[in-house]
Order: structure tokens, then sequence, then C-alpha cells
């Protein structure tokens, strides 16, 4: 029988595997900007391969991080009131929330298949490969955050009510004089 805590560790591999996924393509993507303004700037190079590889991969690290945001609770959230609400509460208020950011997700992730079923035969004008290549992100990315909502969900419904104390709370103490 597999435990929690053997699902957490490999839950918590697999994660790693995804960011680290994340990570290397946002610096080789710093690296290639970089490479890219000295070459057009310094030495008046420009390749449209390139270009166009550099906007492809810029838009592979925006849909591929959606997932991470969703785990690490990185995603843009209003919680001045949220932090207000009893922790009991909080539990379905932040299922609920999750529970919309995944009907979004797959609603993005449809319309991604259907994009690209439409669009991706078409051959890209720098790098000449089908652009389903390239626009096939938004459906990977979107199955990928619907799985990581999914998890967050599960992780919701069965965490210890401390997991929902306030967490962005001033610290600081009033000065007595």
């Amino acid at each position: 029988m597999i435990t929690i805590e053997a699902l957490h560790k490999v839950g918590k591999r697999v994660f790693d595997i995804y960011f680290t996924i994340g990570v290397l393509a946002m610096a080789l993507l710093a690296i290639l900007v970089i490479f890219t303004v000295i070459a057009r700037y310094f030495f008046h190079l420009s390749w449209k391969e390139l270009s166009e590889f550099n906007t492809t991969l810029f838009a592979f690290t925006t849909f591929w991080g959606m997932g991470a945001n969703i785990i690490m609770d990185e995603h843009v959230i209003i919680d001045i009131f949220y932090d207000r609400v009893p922790p009991a509460l909080k539990r379905w208020l932040a299922i609920f929330n999750h529970l919309i950011v995944l009907v979004i997700d797959l609603v993005f992730t449809w319309q991604g298949v259907g994009y690209v079923q439409m669009a991706g035969k078409q051959l890209s004008m720098g790098m000449e490969i089908p652009m389903y290549y390239m626009y096939g992100i938004m459906p990977v990315a979107g199955v990928i955050c619907a799985i990581c909502v999914v998890f967050k969900i599960l992780i919701l419904a069965t965490s210890d009510i401390s997991y929902f104390a306030p967490k962005n709370q001033v610290l600081t103490k009033e000065d007595p004089a």
C-alpha cells in the first residue's frame, strides 16, 4: 500500500523536474536574448529563426509557469479580504476559487486544441516548421495546469486547518511610547 508520505515524495520529485524544465527554459531565453541584442547592436547581425525561437521560448515559459504558480501559491489573489475569513471557511472558499480556475483552464485548453488544429498546419516564417510545434504548448500547459489545480484542490481538502492561517499579515510591534 502506498502511503501519503510516499505520494508526497513522488509529487515533490515530479514538481522539481517540472520546475527545473521551466528554469532551464528561462535561462536559455535570457542567454539567447542577450546574445541577440549584442549581435544586432554591435555586429549588425540578425537571424529571423533565432528571433522566432526567442518568441516561442517566451510563450513556452509563460504557459509552462501556469502550473507552478498554482502549486506554489504564486497566482494573483486579493488577500486583504481572504485573510480576514475564518480558517474553516477559507478552506471552502479556496476550493471554490480553484474550481473556478480549473473551469477557466479547461476552457483555455479546449480553445488551445482548436487553435492548434486550425493554425497548426501553417509553416512558421522564421524556423519554417509547422506552427503546431509552437502553438502546442497552450494545450499541453493547460493539461499540466489542470493536473496541478486538481492536486492543489486535494491538498486544500485534506490539509490541517493551520494551513489556512493568514500568510500575509503585517508583523510589526506597536511602540509602547
